[in-house]
């Protein structure tokens, strides 16, 4: 059972960073004055998907901490390096993002550190 608590945390992580960047790009930039900002902010929390993504984010932190009662962190949270990894390639297929070797050696060093201290 606590491996689905990991579980739970990493979609949930992964689905929030997702959705939220998915959202962002319908609103623009940043502004650059203080309370177009706040505005601008304030309008980017009420849209109901980033919302959800924050919602996501809390339900995330309550897996993460009924993991926290089941394994050691140091053996739990190398699993989080799986967040990398599926926003990456999600991020690839869905969003259109850039995709190079660099990035690809990059997410094989993020498994390889994960199955190594899974072991450990």
């Amino acid at each position: 059972m606590g491996h689905l608590y990991i579980f739970g945390t990493i979609f949930f992580t992964v689905y929030g960073q997702l959705i939220i960047k998915w959202r962002i790009g319908n609103y623009g930039s940043l502004p650059v004055e203080s309370m177009e900002k706040l505005v601008f902010l304030l309008k980017l929390f009420l849209d109901p998907f980033i919302f959800s993504g924050f919602i996501s984010a809390f339900l995330a932190s309550m897996c993460w901490m009924a993991a926290m009662t089941k394994f050691e962190l140091s053996y739990a949270y190398p699993f989080m390096g799986l967040t990398f990894v599926l926003v990456f390639i999600f991020s690839i297929f869905f969003m259109g993002e850039n995709f190079n070797i660099y990035k690809l050696l990059g997410v094989c060093c993020i498994i390889l550190g994960i199955f190594l201290t899974s072991k450990g």
